[in-house]
């Protein structure tokens, strides 16, 4: 068996926090007097491998000089994860299959997978995620790798195609050694919006285990396997995942106020069946960064992570939303300017005077 490469960067999990490389995230940091050491801001960045394999939508993806090109798409995000480092961004959330590329909408005939319907990985997939995990691994962040999202888990045949899905993105992981992965089985379970039963609640625990055993023993960590969870559309997950969940992932779009989230988190927090892992706000389209209460405020005075879902709203153009296709990667709007200031002021890092240069087009 050839031997994994070496990697610079292991995440770990200690009680509620978060440790890379062995120490706690954001070592002394206060916001408000309250802690923040151990937690993960992170930032939903899930087209970074986008492609669309449908020749009758992928027209709706063109940058405003040419054709969607899957390759420069992912160059130009690991052109710009330098700067949200710097900032202090620790954690960005990508996914095999995406996410909605217009934000929010019903479901469209785009085809974004990095799986083929019997649940073997596609090499150009491949090929980009490598790209975002080695400019991860050595700018020492954490990667949250969805695999499945609703509107394309279809594209698998059936339940054993899933789980072979689970099994090859499993091995390839560990072939290439990154120690920096949370698994993320299916983004928003919960919502009755998944094809394939044993990816919703009723089932979600089921391949979180598998993860777990797949990987015993052969992972450089203090789990000595990867970490692996699901995330729920909103609210705690049912007991049966919380127990087996190394992180517990919670999407705060939903709650119309920070008082909304807050109580979530409380009520997470309640639940018999939480063991004190870290609890993770992944997904939150809220933002009113200039404000004193907020979502983000609110996730982190509880001691809660927190992260951004930014996508293109209507009437705003090319250089806003992270989740939109085409992406601008940079930090080219006023509100993806607002919550990176706001993420250097938490956590004491910096943010360009100006938006950086755009990766390579060719």
């Amino acid at each position: 068996m050839t031997e994994a490469p070496a990697r610079a960067t292991t995440v770990d999990i200690e009680g509620e926090r978060f440790l890379i490389n062995g120490r706690p995230t954001y070592q002394g940091r206060t916001l408000e007097g309250v802690s923040i050491e151990g937690l993960l801001l992170n930032a939903r960045m899930v087209q970074a491998i986008f492609d669309d394999l449908n020749p009758a939508t992928r027209h709706h993806f063109a940058y405003p000089d040419g054709p969607f090109d899957a390759a420069r798409n992912t160059r130009e995000c690991v052109a710009a994860m330098p700067a949200w480092r710097a900032a202090g961004l620790l954690g960005i959330t990508l996914n095999l299959q995406g996410g909605s590329p217009f934000g929010y909408g019903d479901q469209v005939p785009w085809h974004n997978s990095a799986f083929r319907a019997d649940g073997s990985l596609r090499e150009d997939y491949l090929e980009r995620l490598a790209l975002v995990l080695d400019t991860a691994d050595r700018l020492s962040m954490v990667v949250i790798l969805g695999l499945f999202y609703f509107y394309q888990d279809e594209r698998l045949a059936d339940e054993a195609a899933v789980i072979a899905a689970v099994d090859n993105t499993v091995d390839w992981l560990l072939a290439n050694g990154w120690r920096n992965v949370v698994v993320e089985i299916a983004n928003e379970i919960g919502g009755g919006m998944y094809h394939h039963p044993i990816l919703e609640v009723g089932r979600g625990h089921e391949l979180i285990a598998r993860v777990q055993e797949r990987s015993a023993g052969r992972v450089g960590n203090r789990a000595g396997r990867l970490l692996a969870s699901t995330s729920m559309m909103f609210g705690h997950p049912p007991g049966r995942i919380m127990a087996l969940a190394d992180v517990v992932l919670l999407h705060g779009n939903a709650a119309k106020r920070p008082a909304r989230l807050a109580g979530a988190i409380d009520t997470c927090r309640a639940e018999p069946a939480w063991r004190g892992q870290p609890i993770v706000v992944n997904e939150d389209d809220h933002f009113d960064f200039d404000q004193p209460d907020n979502a983000m405020l609110t996730a982190l005075r509880r001691r809660v992570s927190w992260g951004l879902f930014d996508y293109r709203q209507p009437g705003e153009g090319y250089d806003d939303g992270f989740q939109s296709v085409p992406v601008n990667w940079q930090i080219s709007s006023p509100r993806k300017r607002a919550f990176f200031e706001l993420v250097a002021r938490i956590a004491g890092g910096t943010v360009n005077a100006a938006p950086t240069e755009r990766g390579p087009a060719d």
